[in-house]
């Protein structure tokens, strides 16, 4: 199968309603592109740097999202172009979004990470400090970003019931802080789901799937 083929038989299994990131980290811009011809414009990175050097190399009217950790010295790296940062985890990495997004005078939105898988590898917010972030006084400075959502990552098991459950629990979080809108607040999309489990990430509520694998084939670590 192709990656045109991939992308096509991924996308009209999709609820209209659900945004397809194609996370194209560790592939070669040619495929990238082979995607991009097939329609594609968003695309998902996990490391800063090689995101900078994808963009510079293609069209700009791709959509780049942060889907990795994120190190606050680097984000000044992407703040000129990045349309979505998934993996907000802290207030410290907001304010530093917050003042590079300043420096090009724009508002980069940004989805705040929640930690629902049972690993310690994971990282991400709790649920209660996500809602005390959101209403504080610190957060309503900040007027260069805005919080349009939340993601998480499941637990990386077998047992689909564990992993339902986590989404599930997302969910519900997302539902119970949509009421929380402020100047540069406004829940809108829940992003779960891999190649593995989007399905399943659907079937419970998420707005936005991040597949990789499915598209472009298994990664090369080298």
């Amino acid at each position: 199968m192709s990656i045109k083929d991939n992308l096509q038989r991924i996308k009209t299994s999709l609820p209209k309603d659900v945004t397809l990131v194609a996370v194209s980290k560790t592939k070669p811009v040619s495929d990238l592109m082979e995607a991009y011809d097939a329609g594609q414009r968003i695309f998902g990175e996990n490391k800063i740097q090689e995101m900078v050097e994808k963009h510079e190399q293609m069209p700009k009217d791709i959509q780049w999202h942060m889907i990795g950790h994120v190190q606050r010295n680097k984000v000044k790296y992407m703040a000129e172009f990045v349309s979505l940062i998934h993996g907000v985890d802290s207030y410290k990495l907001l304010k530093e979004i917050n003042k590079q997004a300043k420096k090009y005078d724009r508002v980069i939105d940004c989805l705040l990470q929640i930690k629902i898988a049972e690993e310690d590898s994971k990282f991400g917010m709790s649920a209660i400090d996500a809602s005390t972030l959101l209403q504080s006084v610190e957060f309503s400075a900040l007027k260069n970003i805005k919080i349009v959502g939340l993601m998480g990552m499941a637990t990386f098991t077998d047992d689909m019931k564990q992993v339902e459950n986590e989404f599930k629990f997302l969910k519900t979080t997302f539902e119970k802080l949509k009421h929380l809108q402020t100047e540069n607040c406004k829940l809108e999309t829940l992003s779960m789901g891999m190649s593995g489990d989007y399905k399943l990430a659907i079937d419970c509520g998420s707005t936005m799937i991040r597949v990789g694998s499915s598209i472009f084939g298994a990664r090369n670590y080298q």
